[in-house]
């Protein structure tokens, strides 16, 4: 998936990125939640801004509500 990094990135771009993630890695929540914070973020939670950081975890609190 290509980002612009001229804006914020919203809840559902994360949403459907960590669910690519678990449908490809068959995986966790918590493990797609890692491995887009490595792949996004860089392991830096300022890497694309403060906004989307919230978002990212605003969509990740949604899936693990989906998935239990």
């Amino acid at each position: 998936m290509v980002i612009n990094h001229g804006g914020a990135l919203r809840k559902e771009y994360f949403a459907s990125y960590m669910n690519l993630i678990i449908n490809a890695m068959e995986c966790s929540v918590q493990k797609a939640r890692d491995i887009t914070f490595q792949r996004l973020f860089r392991n830096n939670t300022k890497a694309l801004g403060e906004t989307s950081y919230k978002e990212f975890l605003f969509a990740y609190e949604e899936l693990q509500q989906l998935k239990d």
